[in-house]
């Protein structure tokens, strides 16, 4: 049975920071792609960032460039998303994602593998 879980979400002031972390378990972690997307109440789903099986290509949202950094450790099936410089607009439930490459294509509104997500609260 596979499982992702995500974790590491949390309150935080403008401008600081959070790593997010998300675990998968019940499959071959290196097979996939892994991203982060994000969803703020009454907005649409948001591709945050996403990360070959590899690890050597990465891919940001134009909001988050330059603040957030996609890595993954595929000897401990974990993915992470170290977010800096946070700002109020990032505020958003952040969901972790396998699916075969980057970008990634939700079919049906659905990925191959996803999680229930973490909340970022980020206060002015």
């Amino acid at each position: 049975q596979v499982q992702v879980v995500e974790s590491g979400g949390g309150l935080v002031q403008a401008g600081g920071s959070l790593r997010l972390a998300c675990k998968a378990s019940g499959l071959t972690f290196d097979d996939y792609a892994m991203g982060w997307f994000r969803q703020a109440p009454g907005k649409e789903r948001e591709g945050v960032s996403c990360i070959d099986w590899s690890g050597r290509s990465t891919y940001y949202a134009d909001s988050v460039k330059g603040r957030f950094t996609i890595s993954r450790d595929n000897a401990k099936n974990t993915l992470y998303l170290q977010m800096n410089s946070l700002k109020p607009e990032d505020t958003a439930m952040y969901y972790c994602a396998a699916d075969l490459s980057c970008p990634m294509i939700p079919v049906n509104g659905d990925f191959i593998y996803s999680g229930q997500g973490t909340q970022v609260t980020v206060s002015p």
